[in-house]
Parts: structure tokens; sequence; C-alpha cells
């Protein structure tokens, strides 16, 4: 671990009633004024945010939580079935050992959908939620529309049975070549970001290489559907949690009370959401990549980014409050690719001085 933290960046671990948690932190300059808690996403760990913990104000106390199955966190089994509760319950309970009380939130990708989740646990202890090309309220894929009409019962097409087994198995061993498509370096490059030359472009294949792989983490299980492409979403493991009957929180989030302030922040060329994501196995079969797609009456491609801004729209229309910022040259990771613009946005969320 040592060799991938950052100067200023400490590493501990925290056992609570659920789990032992890898937690990275930049502890504040004197008296915290506020303390953020930050949630990666899927395939990644908290070693992605070291950059933009470094580049908070000295009063903020950021705090960084691995996931169940990620990082330094322990290897558990992942019930899908509760969407991404076993996720969000997990980073509470850190939350609660810590002592932290009331902390300002921000979720990257999948992280997104789980501080969505945290939020409905405890509204009265989000100070603001951040959203960082979060998955969209109603899942990752499966669905169409802005109000993310199921395009069938058992969300076929997405979960577990989508992952590309070749992928999983680099993870699993480690591989830190560019050579093939399918090696994990190449997915950062090509899909998690838009610019290159990143001199921690180590540390970020190490992040993701953290991942523990099976039925009951990453990608998890599938079960045959009649419904094209010919297989549906598992119970088990954290593709799973994210397939359209797993995660549905769209109207739970608008009904909620309180409503913590919102700040969505997404890049334009997002590879991995966005209303045309080659992840989404439709936009695959209507490009020809996947043989037998039905047709979009039947199959059709979900529209990421307009679920996620209607569904805040509905937010706001309900006394919430939110603000959309879109970065014109970021990817998936606005983070890294636009870190001053992503840090200078974060910080007028959290309502302190700059640096």
């Amino acid at each position: 671990m040592t060799d991938t933290l950052f100067d200023g960046i400490t590493a501990h671990r925290v056992t609570t009633p659920r789990l032992t948690a890898g937690v990275l932190e930049r502890p504040a300059d004197g008296e915290p004024a506020t303390t953020l808690v930050l949630v990666h996403g899927n395939v990644s760990s908290s070693l992605f945010f070291q950059p933009t913990m470094l580049a908070l104000p000295a009063p903020v106390r950021a705090i960084a939580i691995d996931l169940r199955g990620f990082g330094d966190s322990e290897t558990l089994p992942v019930d899908a079935t509760r969407g991404l509760a076993d996720f969000a319950d997990d980073v509470w309970s850190v939350i609660d050992e810590l002592g932290l009380g009331e902390v300002h939130l921000l979720g990257w990708s999948m992280g997104g959908g789980v501080v969505m989740q945290m939020m409905l646990d405890r509204p009265g202890d989000v100070l603001s939620a951040t959203l960082e090309a979060p998955v969209s309220p109603y899942g990752f894929g499966g669905t169409h529309g802005a109000d993310g009409v199921r395009n069938d019962e058992d969300g076929a097409g997405t979960g577990g049975g989508g992952a590309n087994p070749d992928f999983v198995a680099r993870l699993a061993a480690g591989d830190t070549s560019a050579e093939e498509q399918t090696s994990p370096r190449t997915v950062y490059r090509t899909a998690y970001v838009t610019k290159t030359g990143d001199p921690h472009e180590d540390v970020w294949v190490a992040s993701m290489l953290t991942t523990r792989t099976g039925e009951d983490n990453y990608p998890g299980d599938a079960v045959p559907s009649e419904n094209w492409p010919g297989f549906a979403a598992g119970t088990r493991g954290v593709l799973n949690t994210m397939a359209p009957q797993h995660f549905r929180i769209a109207d739970a989030l608008v009904a909620l009370e309180p409503k913590p302030p919102i700040l969505w922040i997404h890049g334009d060329k997002d590879a991995i959401v966005g209303d045309n994501s080659f992840f989404d196995l439709n936009v695959l079969g209507a490009a020809g990549v996947i043989p037998g797609w039905p047709g979009a009456e039947v199959a059709p491609p979900q529209p990421m980014v307009t679920q996620t801004r209607a569904v805040l729209e509905r937010y706001a229309a309900a006394g919430g409050e939110y603000r959309e910022v879109a970065l014109p040259e970021a990817g998936h990771g606005p983070h890294l690719d636009e870190p001053e613009r992503f840090v200078a946005e974060l910080v007028q969320r959290l309502g302190v001085p700059a640096s």
C-alpha cells in the first residue's frame, strides 16, 4: 500500500460491526470546518481520490473509504437484491465508528449510487452530496426513456453476465500490460479518462487490480433469460447491484425529506455513463458489435444522463436543490481529467473558502 500513497495521505483500517474497511485520510490543518467522505466506483478504490483530497482547502478533513471487496477493505459477499445497500450500510458503519457525525458525501460512478442510497437511509446526516458521473437512479442498463421504463422484467442484458470474461481474468491475474483491449490499463486509458500521460497511471492501475473477482464480488452471477441477449441479472455480486430490478431509487429520492443539496458533475465525453454508453449492451447490439439485437422497440438503449437530469429536476421541483456541471473535455473521471475545475466546483458545494 505504501508505494501507492501520496505524501500527505495516511492509510489505516477501521473495524466496525459490519466489516474491516480500508480508509485513506487527508487530515484538516487545525480544527476541521467540515468533513468530506469520498466513495469510489466499480473496479477502483480510494487511491483514485488522492489528488482531489490533497487539493482541498486546509479546513476540510477528507476521508475516502474502500468498499467491500475493493482496495484495502475486507472481502465479503455482496447481496445484490439489496441494490447498493450493502455498500451504503458499510460506509455508514465506518462513519459511525469514526464518530464523524454529519458529513458531506462524494460518490464517483457506482459510488454515486451508493451515496444516493446513503441519502435515502439517513438524509439528516448528509450536509451535501456530490455525484460524480453517477449511475442512473434507475440502475445501469435495461431501461429506456427519461422516466426509466424497464425493458423487461428480468433485467436481460444487465448485471454480472455483461462483464467481459477476459477483462475479469486479467483483473484476477494482476495484469498490468497495455497490449490488449481487455487489459485493465487499456480500459483505464480508453474508458476512465480522456487525457493520457498521467504520471500516476501505475497507481490507478494498481487500484483497479485490488478488485476481488467472483460470483459474490465482481462481476457477480447471471441467470438464463428468454430475452436478448440470453442472460439476465443474478442476485449476487457487484454488477447485479445496479441491475434495474435491484437498484431503482428515483421516486424515493424525489420524495426524500429533508433533501440535502446536490452537485452533479460529469464529463461530456464519458464512455461509461452516458446517453450512448458502449457499456450498455443494447448500444453494442445497435452498433452490430453483439449479434442478434432485436431492435430499439424491444431492447432500447438507456439514456443514462437524461434520466439523471430528469430525476434531479423532479428533486428540485419537490423542494430540493441541485446544480449540474458538465465538463466538455472530461470523461468518466472528471476529477482526473479536469482536476482544478472539479475541485473548485466541489469546494463551492462544500461551502468553505478556497485555499
